[in-house]
């Protein structure tokens, strides 16, 4: 163990490592390049036989069928490898090196081939124009946006790779999911289905049918764009992955928040794209998936299972919702409608799910704040979704309009996460441990944890024990046996890698105490050890749980993060420029707008060319 602990570094990788991924993404590129180029100079009809054959399969373009599905199938095998990438760092933590990890490597491929597939969709068209909204590239050569969108997602999470080494230099490891380097992984792939859902329209137009139900020979489309807004649930339900595992570094209320925003996105969209059961088709799509994910990941590969947001009771909530309020005739009210009812009847089912499947389930102390948060996030998703739908059905609302709705729900979910990142850690609370040895070798114990005040929790989110980073995971909530005094309900380890530790989290108070450390060479820090007896301090979790982690200095740290910020405000303008494109584009050049979903054609409607 103590060897595994010397060969897994702290800052970046091995030279010899960052050569060999680099080649290996070198290597790609130049395939990729080279099909390009002899697609484009006709040297070979491979990229255009192999198109024309699925997409007569599927009814759309060959420069649409084959981006679609290369980019489906690498943004599933991503998912795999950042699920089973989370759950071995939280099992084993820091990793020997980027390539001794297996789960890097579907992470790797996964985002390279979602870059692939918006590098084909803009390369496949020849001689035509790719949809009304295609952006000449060069004389000759116009490619869709839903491609552009598809390529600048996918080269923003695939630039996370060698970011994050530069980033584990000069900070350490950050064991979160919420590192810098880590959101733009999960940004990237989760904003690239956005592309994916403007390229089927450009390639295709609409599903929508006289009165919404999907018709005979729709059912095919009806099942890809429940893919697509299901696979959106399913990218945008990642940010919360910490609390799936039950190992979150940040307040509980955060967990209802996003998961209420990601609802009101993906769900509000999928009903109104989609028309009748949309809601319900993505949420079925997002649950085969993640169910499948948990099974590979904790009965085939043997690693910690990861849970999942259920999202049931908010799809039908939606599609109740849209019965008595059209989202076709009032839009953007549906939408902030929508959101409410997900972040109150919705938040509730979640909450109950949460007592079902998570440890770390919600209870009364999050009660206000976090249902406070559910219905920003929720109304906040919503209005969003609303926008993305109008802009795939060619129906935004005017400039003015649609970019105020979008700045104010940017501004209300960057206001909730800050909320949601502030904590205390108060300077007078300690811990006093009483510990009986189950087992000596290797050890574990019961342990019987004094708080003093003993009133310093007063009805906590949680007051528990996590042992991690050993081989496993343990989270023990503990149980409340006096005033202040809590006791284990299962032996926790420790011994050899395990990091052990009491976490306690009461209103903004998010706070921890070691139990046991193990000595790490690599960031030359020695054994704390777990003794009967013992009284420790309340110290901030991030010194515990990132031990790794460096001093930045000179304000280093600060404008990295305002870099990565900046470069993830410039992948959402990019967002929203291709679909208020194609919206905008599509509506002049086509007769009629399509026809809302649930709502006849109006053939004496005149279309407006918007700005």
């Amino acid at each position: 163990m103590l060897l595994a602990a010397e060969t897994r570094p702290a800052g970046g990788a091995a030279l010899g490592e960052v050569a060999l991924a680099t080649g290996i993404g070198a290597g790609l590129t130049v395939v990729l390049l080279g099909l390009v180029w002899l697609h484009r100079t006709r040297r070979s009809t491979v990229l255009t036989t192999v198109g024309n054959r699925l997409g007569a399969a599927t009814g759309v373009p060959a420069w649409v069928a084959l981006p679609t599905i290369l980019t489906t199938i690498s943004l599933l095998v991503a998912l795999l490898g950042m699920l089973w990438d989370i759950a071995l760092h939280i099992g084993v933590g820091r990793d020997e090196g980027p390539l001794a990890n297996p789960a890097h490597f579907l992470i790797l491929f996964g985002l390279f081939g979602v870059f692939a597939g918006g590098i084909l969709a803009c390369a496949m068209p020849l001689d035509e124009k790719p949809g009304p909204s295609a952006v000449r590239f060069v004389r000759g050569w116009d490619v869709p946006v839903g491609g552009i969108l598809i390529t600048v997602s996918g080269f923003y999470a695939l630039l996370g790779f060698p970011l994050d080494d530069v980033w584990h230099r000069l900070f350490g490891q950050d064991v979160t999911l919420w590192g810098p380097t880590h959101l733009m992984l999960i940004g990237g792939a989760g904003l690239s289905i956005i592309g994916l859902l403007v390229l089927e329209q450009e390639g295709h137009g609409s599903l929508s049918t006289d009165d919404g139900d999907v018709k005979a020979g729709r059912t095919t489309r009806f099942i890809r764009q429940a893919a697509a807004t299901g696979g959106l649930l399913l990218g945008m339900s990642v940010f919360q992955g910490e609390y799936d595992f039950d190992v979150p570094q940040f307040r509980l209320v955060l967990e209802p928040f996003m998961i209420a925003g990601a609802a009101g996105i993906a769900l509000v969209a999928a009903r109104m794209f989609m028309g009748r059961g949309g809601a319900l088709a993505a949420t079925a799509f997002f649950l085969v998936i993640r169910s499948g994910i948990a099974l590979i990941v904790g009965g085939g590969f043997d690693e910690i299972t990861p849970t999942f947001p259920l999202y049931l009771g908010s799809a039908i909530v939606v599609e109740l919702l849209a019965f008595g309020l059209s989202p076709a005739r009032r839009p953007i009210l549906f939408g902030a409608v929508a959101g409410i009812g997900i972040g109150t009847i919705g938040h509730a089912t979640e909450a109950g799910w949460t007592q079902v499947v998570q440890t770390l389930s919600w209870n009364s102390d999050i009660l206000v704040e976090g249902t406070l948060m559910a219905i920003v996030g929720g109304v906040a998703g919503g209005l969003l979704g609303a926008l993305l739908a109008l802009g795939l059905r060619r129906r935004l609302p005017r400039p003015v309009v649609a970019r105020s709705i979008l700045l104010a729900s940017l501004v209300a979910l960057a206001a909730c996460v800050a909320n949601g990142l502030v904590a205390n850690v108060p300077d007078d609370v300690e811990a006093t441990f009483a510990i009986t040895d189950v087992e000596s070798d290797p050890r574990t114990a019961d342990i019987t944890v004094q708080l003093d005040p003993a009133d310093f929790a007063d009805d906590p989110s949680w007051v528990q024990i996590t042992s991690w980073q050993g081989d496993g995971l343990v989270v023990n909530a503990l149980e409340r046996i006096g005033e202040g005094e809590y006791r284990t309900t299962e032996p926790v380890p420790l011994h050899g890698t395990w990091k052990t530790l009491l976490r306690v989290h009461d209103g903004r108070v998010l706070t921890a105490f070691p139990i046991y450390l193990p000595a790490d060479e690599a960031i030359d820090a020695e054994e704390v050890v777990a003794e009967d007896g013992m009284t420790r301090s309340a110290i901030p979790e991030i010194e515990i749980l990132q031990r790794e982690l460096k001093d930045s200095g000179g304000g280093v740290w600060l404008v990295s993060n305002l870099v990565v910020l900046a470069c993830t405000l410039g992948l959402i303008a990019a967002m929203s420029w291709g679909v208020a494109r194609y919206s905008r584009r599509a509506s002049a050049e086509e007769p009629y707008p399509d026809a809302p979903a649930d709502e006849p054609v109006d053939e004496s409607r005149t279309p407006t060319r918007a700005g």
